[in-house]
């Protein structure tokens, strides 16, 4: 009788630690996609301003045209995100660049990357 209250005490406790795990996760970050907007490939860094400067959340990913990979970021005090982004085309021979800074997203956002700019000297 006595491993039979035990069962039956583990299968109401159980839900109630599986929700205040997801409630502990829920201001953790937000979850955002990643996405390349165009036709061509290209390689994407993305910088969690929230953390600092030096935040990269995805590092030089190589990212096919229309392509999207997501990433989760830190928030600041407002709940939001704060992100920035470089871009460049893959192709060496046709080389474009895109960049963007403190961009302040929510969660489930989208973030679309583009490189239709040339690039100067530091972008390459």
């Amino acid at each position: 009788m006595q491993c039979h209250s035990s069962k039956s005490g583990l299968l109401f406790a159980a839900p109630l630690l599986l929700f205040a795990g997801t409630a502990a996760w829920a201001g953790e970050g937000v979850d955002v996609t990643v996405t390349n907007d165009s036709t061509e490939d290209l390689v994407v860094t993305v910088y969690d301003e929230s953390i600092g400067p030096n935040a990269v959340v995805l590092s030089r990913a190589h990212m096919s045209g229309f392509t999207s990979i997501p990433v989760t970021v830190a928030t600041d005090a407002s709940g939001h995100a704060k992100v920035s982004w470089t871009a460049t085309t893959a192709d060496a021979n046709f080389r474009k660049c895109g960049h963007e800074s403190d961009v302040a997203l929510g969660d489930a956002s989208s973030l679309t990357v583009h490189a239709d700019s040339s690039c100067n000297a530091s972008s390459t």
